[in-house]
């Protein structure tokens, strides 16, 4: 994506908020896009510019500005300013005075509850335009990579077999769908003193409570007992079969993020060591497909008598 100075001015031109006086800065953390916070004589923003092949990535940018709207109208996300899909712009309400978490202060454990009553008011709030299925997203990454003779990590197949037997568990009692984030890693948290903002929504959809749990557990690395913690404080008692369900929808965002990782690592050229990332997310796949729980948990899910 071309964003030399004059690009950028005349797309912050288009936009009534930040015509004027503006002071620009580069934002770090965006893997499928650009982001820069505008400080204008209107108020601060931040400006996300998509990259092109993100279609390839299962994000639909129509849908992730329906949902942003949703999402502020629940008060749980910033505002949205202005959305130009011709030119792959989102801007949004800068969220002044917080704290962006990390997987370090994440797994601290001391806002778990905070965590889970703003995962419960997104939830409680307008619905959103898309499903969300990580299991076709996870099938249609597979076949982007198929089709363009990508390499995967030693033994990524294998587990194919343990994937379609939790795939039949967790479709033979489904929990009700509520509009979710969908990927909540730390840095996706903002605190502002008092509680929990959530931010970026190219994934969001409806979904099941129990992916956002269990994905929210899978990004932050938190330990079985911080997970417990989470979700007991999101449905007010951890039951064996609520537990599993997050447990193992949070195996399947570490499997499906890993084919995303594998598409990034060819085609993306965002300067960050996507292989480095993904093998995170496949290794921690992998202990918990081998380990000796995966049949325990999905016959908790089975059992599950609601």
């Amino acid at each position: 994506m071309d964003l030399d100075d004059a690009r950028l001015a005349a797309l912050f031109d288009g936009v009534d908020a930040l015509r004027g006086e503006r002071t620009v800065t580069s934002l770090s953390g965006g893997l499928t896009n650009h982001n820069f916070r505008v400080d204008a004589s209107s108020g601060s923003f931040v400006v996300r510019l998509s990259d092109p092949d993100t279609g390839l990535l299962a994000i639909d940018r129509d849908n992730e500005h329906a949902n942003s709207v949703a999402a502020a109208a629940a008060g749980v996300a910033p505002a949205v300013i202005a959305y130009q899909p011709e030119n792959a712009m989102l801007v949004i309400e800068f969220l002044a005075d917080t704290e962006t978490m990390t997987r370090e202060t994440m797994q601290r454990g001391d806002r778990l509850g905070e965590a889970a009553a703003v995962i419960r008011q997104l939830h409680a709030g307008p619905a959103f335009r898309d499903p969300f299925d990580m299991f076709r997203i996870q099938a249609g990454y597979r076949e982007v990579c198929r089709e363009r003779g990508f390499a995967l990590p030693d033994r990524y197949d294998d587990f194919e077999p343990q994937v379609r037997r939790l795939e039949q568990a967790m479709r033979a009692r489904p929990e009700a769908l509520v509009p979710c984030n969908n990927d909540l890693l730390a840095e996706n948290f903002l605190w502002d003193g008092a509680r929990f903002r959530l931010i970026d929504y190219e994934y969001s959809g409806m979904n099941e409570a129990s992916f956002e749990l269990g994905n929210v557990w899978s990004e932050s690395d938190l330990s079985l007992a911080q997970l417990e913690e989470l979700v007991a404080a999101y449905w007010g008692e951890a039951t064996p079969a609520k537990l599993a369900r997050a447990r193992m929808w949070g195996l399947m965002s570490k499997y499906g993020w890993t084919l995303w990782g594998v598409i990034q690592h060819n085609l993306s050229d965002i300067d960050f060591d996507f292989w480095a990332w993904l093998m995170d997310k496949h290794d921690r796949a992998t202990l918990e497909f081998d380990g000796p729980d995966f049949e325990r948990l999905v016959a908790d899910i089975e059992s599950d008598a609601r």
